[in-house]
């Protein structure tokens, strides 16, 4: 099994502002997303529609 890294919001901020990397928002409900939603979050539901377009070495931090 792979491990999971963990990263700090000082770390990935910066990530994800240049789009380096994807920030997506892990629950399936929509309703959780917009109470939970960071900013430049995507949803899952939108993660997985861009999934086949992402390149193989995109980052992608789960929340």
């Amino acid at each position: 099994m792979t491990q999971v890294a963990r990263v700090s919001p000082e770390e990935i901020y910066p990530k994800i502002k240049t789009g380096e990397a994807l920030l997506v928002c892990a629950y399936d409900d929509e309703h959780k997303f917009r109470a939970y939603h960071l900013d430049g979050a995507i949803s899952l539901n939108e993660f997985r529609q861009k999934l086949p377009s992402l390149s193989p070495g995109r980052e992608i931090v789960l929340y």
